[in-house]
């Protein structure tokens, strides 16, 4: 009959390292190396730090999103008879703020919301009559016309989320290999 091991197995003894030859690179003395002054903060970089630092869900990006161009297009037909470069030039910096407020967890859904409000924000300016499907077809009509300012804020929100998803993904490989931990025994790197 065979008998099974109960204790655990011991760690097997390493031999000694050898010991470094005279006159190598063990024998140097280790001197301090002072630290560096930290490089003075640029003035942008200041100003940015102090500005609001939300961090909003996909639902509430979007909601965000969606209200803020609705308002600046509303406010575009009222104030200023529609202008489109204007429309599109306010939407640029909603686009960059949305990409900049959603959390990390919600990242891809930034560069999906930004076209959803650029459409909703696009309504008050597309004059469509005629009911339903006369203001269905102006809203298409414009969507196609200002196509390069919907594609140029995509790719504003597309852009930053890339960029800031690159940033959590180094900074969660500096911290030790993500949510999993380091490789431990029994795990490959």
């Amino acid at each position: 009959m065979e008998q099974h091991r109960t204790g655990r197995p011991q760690p097997r003894q390493q031999p000694p390292a050898p010991l470094p030859a005279p006159g190598t690179l063990a024998d140097a003395t280790v001197y301090p190396v002072p630290a560096r002054p930290p490089r003075p903060v640029p003035p942008l970089v200041l100003a940015l730090r102090r500005l609001p630092n939300p961090r909003l869900t996909g639902l509430g990006a979007g909601l965000f999103a969606a209200a803020t161009m609705l308002a600046l297009g509303a406010l575009d037909e009222l104030l200023f008879d529609g202008s489109a470069i204007l429309y599109g030039l306010l939407f640029l910096p909603v686009s960059a703020l949305t990409a900049l407020w959603v959390r990390e967890a919600d990242l891809v859904s930034a560069p999906i919301i930004v076209p959803i409000a650029f459409t909703v924000g696009i309504v008050p300016l597309s004059g469509g009559s005629g009911g339903f499907g006369g203001q269905t077809m102006a809203v298409v009509t414009a969507l196609a016309v200002h196509a390069g300012w919907l594609y140029g804020g995509t790719l504003v929100a597309g852009v930053i989320t890339c960029v800031r998803k690159v940033r959590t993904m180094t900074r969660r490989h500096r911290r030790g290999r993500g949510p999993q931990g380091p490789p431990g025994p029994g795990r490959r790197s």
